[in-house]
């Protein structure tokens, strides 16, 4: 049973910063891409960022420069700063990641975290 769990969510006044966490936890080989998605109210999940295991990132257009992504692989835990935060920034954001759960053959399950809100108001 492969788990991933965020942390960090909470309420911040605009240009405040915060820092989510995502841990992978259960059996598995290793992680190849995560990435983090946001969902506002209403509106559909859409992506925020990507790493590889090697540590390539993509961002959208609406956090270059404000958030950063980071991973440590030996901790299998992603990471999202968030700087600069805008009320437009708030929602849940949920992280992603494919994993490797089986060698022989070689498996690959994509998984989803529970998401964390984030709350950006004064």
């Amino acid at each position: 049973q492969v788990q991933l769990v965020e942390s960090g969510g909470g309420l911040v006044q605009p240009g405040g910063s915060l820092r989510l966490s995502c841990a992978a936890s259960g059996t598995f080989f290793s992680i190849n891409a995560m990435g983090w998605y946001l969902q506002a109210p209403g509106k559909q999940r859409e992506l925020v960022a990507t790493i590889t295991s090697g540590g390539s990132t993509n961002y959208a257009d609406s956090v270059k420069g404000r958030f950063t992504i980071s991973r440590d692989n030996a901790k299998n835990t992603m990471y999202l700063q968030l700087n600069s935060l805008k009320p437009e920034d708030s929602a849940v954001y949920y992280c992603n990641a494919d994993i490797i759960v089986g060698l022989w053959p070689p498996r690959t399950s994509n998984y989803w975290g529970q998401g964390t809100q984030v709350t950006v108001s004064s």
